[in-house]
């Protein structure tokens, strides 16, 4: 009798553990499925021949503020790519995300990807009402190269002519706060990374996507600088929160280091956390953003609200 308690004891235990597996499992599995209405392929402008879309992907219980999320990696994009589980945490915190797709290098060079999703910020910004989204408070992310466009965005990005024919293009650029991973931040010195050469050209597996010119040691270093965020943090810096991986050896994290040293002389915020052990990428960065929906409710939320 006696153990047959334990047999039946222990079988409710197992029971109990199976359904709470399941539970946790399920509630997982809701948390990153998020109900959205979404709107894809919207043209914000064109490249080569090639339509430039963004999407608008709205929340359930919307906030009133837009993260525009930069699709690119290794400066290569493609439409339909972006799948909410990937921002569920900002979804969650009811931010309406806007993912921004490219023409692919190289067919389009890297400064024409940068010259592209500033269009994109602008005709967001002239669109915002009609997706119930502030112009005036857009944020950004992204990774890799996304981050690095992000960053471009945030140092560089700012008014359009005021004269301008296209309504558009008169609109800013800017955006008012960054959450990103690993970005590549000064083309001008790769430091320990894998794509350095170490002859002060462009990275080896991506010198066709600075277009014909980056060979040429004189242009490169002009191309490499105006395309270094490094090199244009100013005092109208958005505050920014990276994270890098701390064994990344394709964009070391002195990358993000040397950038938040230098936006920390001119009194900007940037805050940088390492992840110990961590390359370029790891499984648990989906959570990891939903530091980035505090920071951005931090940097975004009007106070009261």
């Amino acid at each position: 009798m006696h153990g047959r308690r334990i047999l039946k004891w222990i079988g409710c235990l197992l029971g109990t553990l199976v359904l709470l597996v399941a539970a946790i499992g399920g509630g997982g599995w809701l948390y990153f499925h998020p109900d959205v209405t979404r709107t894809d392929g919207i043209v914000y402008g064109t490249r080569h021949g090639h339509p430039l879309t963004l999407d608008v992907v709205r929340p359930e219980h919307p906030n009133g503020l837009g993260v525009l999320l930069m699709v690119s990696g290794g400066w290569k994009s493609g439409t339909n790519a972006f799948a909410p589980w990937i921002a569920a945490p900002l979804l969650r915190r009811g931010y309406t995300i806007l993912p921004v797709y490219h023409v692919s290098q190289p067919e389009a060079s890297v400064m024409e990807i940068v010259a592209d999703v500033n269009r994109a910020v602008r005709f967001a910004r002239h669109h915002a009402r009609e997706y119930g989204v502030d112009p005036a408070r857009l944020g950004v992310t992204g990774g890799s190269a996304g981050g690095h466009l992000s960053l471009m965005l945030a140092t560089r990005g700012g008014p359009g002519p005021a004269d301008a024919a296209d309504p558009v293009d008169r609109e800013s650029s800017a955006v008012q706060a960054v959450a990103i991973f690993y970005p590549v931040t000064d083309l001008t010195d790769l430091g320990t990374s894998t794509e350095n050469l170490h002859d002060g050209g462009p990275p080896k597996s991506f010198v066709k996507a600075f277009g014909p010119g980056a060979t040429n040691p004189e242009v490169w270093k002009v191309i490499g600088r105006e395309l270094s965020p490094l090199h244009y943090i100013n005092t109208n810096l958005p505050p920014t929160l990276i994270f890098h991986g701390g064994a990344d050896t394709l964009v070391p994290p002195d990358q993000s280091e040397r950038f938040q040293k230098r936006a920390g002389e001119l009194g900007r915020t940037v805050e940088l956390v390492i992840r110990p052990g961590k390359q370029h990428g790891w499984p648990s960065m989906v959570w990891d953003m939903r530091r980035f929906s505090d920071w951005f409710d931090r940097y975004l939320m009007k106070r009261g609200e």
